[in-house]
């Protein structure tokens, strides 16, 4: 696919046209003060048949959203005995946490490294082990629809308080340093890193690659190729319920977040990317909040975005802002 979005030079200055809710930041904190009457009740349990020799993993359970249990990895060097800048990375659509041995990056480049399992994905790609205990309404198959008649009841009101209280559990071993702590992630990933930006205040990087859940008035009306389709899909069946449906969403918009990011950033667009249109990334950037931040642009590359190359990037930057 050629370059089907605007010219670069327009989505430097790319505004969104989604409506921030009035109570936004009422709704978030009254989502994060209910979490937070759960126990965070964060275990690591040592394991020892990995077949990895450079690394020490932890197999890792905490309390998130309504107290329901969380999956996740944290990977770290061998042998660590002081407290390590920490990165925390969310995975993308459909995944799971997978297996330990995919998460080697960041512990070689000596840090600590928590991954967060996906509550009910984790079948399309990659497995995860953590479920979705809360039913919703109609929905289409996917996450995108799952409750989006409430904010109240949506599947990302769930998802984005487990990545708050993934933080928040990473933070709690001993061998991590919380004052040095990183938000990355790819896609969905990249969604809730900033939504995570947008929700802790004294994070010190945000990395989102080509991140997903921006700009939903634009992304919903621009492609139809999934996830967002689902949205459209929905609403083709259940006709009337644009307004609600979109109401719904903006509680969950990766630019509001942004609007509230007060960490230095580092992101990441495609140009030829379908699945999150370079406008609804370039609309989460220029409306980040904080000054330090920069953005990689990827100009012949789809949804894969800079790959490597970006890790490449991140490797060289996310240093210097954990002082690591």
């Amino acid at each position: 696919m050629a370059l089907f979005d605007l010219p670069l030079d327009e989505l430097r200055t790319y505004t969104s046209g989604s409506a921030e809710p009035a109570d936004f930041d009422a709704f978030w904190s009254a989502t994060l003060d209910e979490a937070g009457t759960h126990d965070l009740d964060a275990r690591f349990e040592l394991l020892t048949d990995t077949g990895l020799t450079t690394v020490d993993v932890f197999d890792v359970t905490f309390a998130g959203f309504g107290g329901h249990p969380v999956r996740g990895w944290l990977v770290m060097p061998a042998g660590t005995t002081r407290p390590l800048p920490l990165v925390v990375e969310f995975i993308g659509y459909g995944g799971g946490r997978g297996l330990p041995h995919s998460y080697l990056l960041w512990a070689s480049a000596g840090m600590a490294h928590f991954v967060m399992d996906t509550r009910g994905q984790g079948s399309g790609w990659a497995p995860g082990d953590t479920a979705d205990p809360v039913g919703s309404g109609p929905s289409l198959p996917g996450f995108m629809t799952r409750g989006i008649e409430d904010p109240e009841a949506y599947y990302y009101r769930r998802l984005i308080t487990d990545a708050v209280r993934a933080v928040e559990a990473a933070r709690s071993h001993p061998l991590t340093d919380a004052t040095r702590t990183a938000a990355i992630g790819a896609s969905q990933g990249g969604g809730l890193a900033l939504a995570v930006g947008g929700l802790i205040p004294d994070l010190a990087a945000v990395a989102p690659d080509v991140p997903f859940l921006c700009d939903f008035p634009r992304a919903i009306s621009l492609t139809d190729r999934l996830p967002y389709r689902e949205i459209g899909n929905y609403l083709k069946t259940h006709r009337g319920r644009a307004e609600q449906a979109r109401a719904t969403l903006a509680y969950f918009d990766g630019v509001h977040f942004a609007a509230r990011g007060r960490a230095p950033a580092l992101f990441s667009v495609a140009l030829e990317d379908q699945t999150c249109p370079p406008s609804t990334v370039f609309a989460a950037f220029n409306a980040y909040a904080h000054p330090d931040k920069e953005i990689e642009v990827y100009d012949f590359n789809d949804h894969e975005g800079g790959g490597p190359f970006q890790q490449a990037v991140q490797l060289a930057r996310l240093p210097r802002l954990l002082k690591a």
